[in-house]
């Protein structure tokens, strides 16, 4: 009797062992049996290591552990012809960036970056740019007794369970530091966005039971100056103080609290986003969501929606003085059908006290024994002042994809000038004052 099987394969190395692959054949090693492995039209099995990208048309992946030798990452099919340098990414890593102030971490690190390629005489090439921040403040001895016992809460746990293997300093990958390659991406999308006239702007709107009404914050009129004017990130000074506060006592208990991130986006072109699948809105939920600490998302009306009735919702049409459609009311949050209608887009984005806190908790170790553990390290109290800007980065990142995706399918050919509206042309480049 004879048996012919196909050998798979992996990561397409046709010298697999199909023995070491599947150990129970060796039982079957018998004078009356044989084996034939053909090689000739293997079939071949990809593994893709997944969830380090984003992005379809600006494509950027991430790299690097929060106390490796530092983090990063590579941003593909950036626009050439774009003046960029690493002043244009500093700007948000600084406000990203730990040990800013008493309510975050005291982490000190500069996050000072560094563009490897992709730039060449001050302009993007079109090809992959490659940005690099080195850790220089590491103290993985901080994290001995979280390698052994796992925070509740904290990704520890899950990537055991996924990966069987992990990077225990500060938490590898699961660390908010992984954001630093986001928020320098996110710049160089903020910077397209602005050759358009389109501005992205997060501040804090809530932290733990402090919340700002909404009727305090003119996002018509909204600066960064006024987000940035306080350490909290509240454009409202009465209500900054407040959530300072409240961070200011549980940080001296060894405690955490939580809070969210309210974004709008001004002057965003019309008809960005797909009307199924890829939505405008679920794209931009699915980005910030994979921010570190994400429990919640909320668009224009979100929620309290539901408490009113169709006509009490309706956002109602009219003509404006320059024969634009507008609406009279925007509770549908910018977008209509999963597609941009021009109108101030807007979000919240909620996230869960810090995990990692000073207090005693009860959790079980690696080899599941019931202990206790005080963690110990360096993590903010509050993680929404810092969290601004990475949804700032994550929402324009998905800007510059769905504007990208729409020049490419409904600008290659001429518009349709009574019902589609151009898209803005960037201003021409002065090379005389391009930076080298």
């Amino acid at each position: 009797m004879a048996s012919s099987l196909a050998s798979k394969s992996f990561i397409g190395d046709p010298r697999t062992n199909l023995w070491s692959l599947h150990p129970d054949l060796q039982k079957l090693s018998s004078p009356a049996v044989q084996i034939r492995i053909h090689t000739r039209n293997s079939t071949k099995f990809q593994i893709k290591a997944a969830g380090n990208t984003f992005g379809n048309y600006i494509r950027v992946t991430t790299f690097g552990e929060s106390h490796g030798g530092g983090v990063g990452c590579i941003i593909d099919g950036c626009p050439p012809r774009l003046p960029l340098s690493k002043d244009d990414l500093q700007v948000d890593l600084d406000r990203r960036r730990p040990g800013q102030s008493r309510i975050t971490t005291p982490r000190k690190e500069t996050d000072t970056c560094r563009i490897d390629s992709g730039v060449s005489e001050g302009m993007t090439t079109g090809t992959p740019i490659h940005v690099f921040v080195p850790n220089t403040d590491q103290r993985g001895h901080d994290y001995n007794e979280m390698s052994v016992a796992y925070r509740p809460s904290h990704a520890d746990a899950t990537y055991d369970m996924k990966y069987g293997v992990r990077s225990v300093q500060g938490g590898g990958r699961s660390s908010a530091r992984e954001t630093i390659g986001r928020v320098a991406a996110g710049a160089v999308a903020k910077k397209i966005l602005k050759q358009l006239g389109t501005e992205v702007l997060a501040y804090v709107s809530q932290v733990h039971k402090v919340v700002l009404p909404e009727d305090l914050v003119d996002h018509e009129n909204l600066t960064i100056d006024q987000v940035e004017s306080n350490i909290v990130r509240c454009p409202d000074p009465e209500y900054a103080e407040k959530m300072i506060a409240a961070i200011d006592v549980v940080r001296v208990r060894g405690d955490s609290v939580g809070g969210v991130v309210t974004c709008i986006v001004r002057n965003c072109p019309r008809g960005l986003g797909f009307p199924v699948f890829d939505k405008l809105e679920a794209d931009l939920a699915k980005a910030v969501m994979s921010l570190p600490a994400t429990k919640g998302f909320e668009f224009g009306s979100g929620f309290s929606g539901t408490f009113m009735t169709g006509s009490e919702h309706n956002d109602e049409f009219y003509t404006d003085e320059h024969g634009r459609i507008r609406t009279r009311t925007n509770r549908s949050g910018g977008i209509q059908g999963g597609i941009s209608n021009g109108e101030i887009i807007n979000m919240r984005v909620a996230f869960k006290p810090t995990s990692t806190i000073g207090r005693k908790q009860h959790t079980v170790t690696r080899d599941k024994k019931e202990t206790e553990l005080i963690a110990r390290g360096r993590h903010d109290p509050c993680v929404v002042p810092r969290a601004v800007p990475m949804v700032e980065a994550m929402v324009a990142l998905v800007l510059v994809d769905h504007l990208m995706a729409q020049h490419a399918q409904c600008h290659m050919f001429p518009i349709n000038p009574d019902l589609q509206e151009p898209l803005k042309e960037c201003p021409p480049i002065d090379l005389a004052k391009v930076a080298i």
